[in-house]
């Protein structure tokens, strides 16, 4: 008779556990579904900020060329601007220009030998 009890009880509590397993389950489905909703909606918004910030990005390279462009441009004119003005000084002066090349020679020439 004791094995009918055992088996009674058994039944009974393999019932209680087994509703509670359902229950588990269906939790852990509805928490899947919910993660599986979560990675979908942080991907999307991850693509978007991918998005935006390449979108900025290339903004500011476009911005960073044209300045770059612009300050090679003047580089450019103020190089040109001193040789004419370095041709123009040597045409005006010479003998001072002959002079301060050959100091110049010998300054190189006194800092090489030490």
């Amino acid at each position: 008779m004791s094995y009918s009890i055992f088996q009674s009880g058994r039944s009974r509590r393999n019932g209680t556990f087994h509703n509670l397993e359902s229950g588990i389950e269906e939790q852990i489905v509805a928490l899947r579904d919910e993660l599986a909703e979560l990675t979908r909606l942080v991907g999307k918004s991850s693509r978007h900020q991918g998005e935006k910030i390449r979108s900025q990005a290339g903004a500011g390279y476009e911005e960073l060329l044209g300045r770059s462009e612009d300050l090679l441009r003047e580089l450019q004119h103020g190089y040109e601007r001193g040789a004419t003005e370095m041709r123009e000084t040597v045409r005006k002066h010479p003998l001072a220009t002959i002079g301060a090349a050959a100091a110049f020679g010998l300054a190189i020439a006194f800092l090489a030998r030490r």
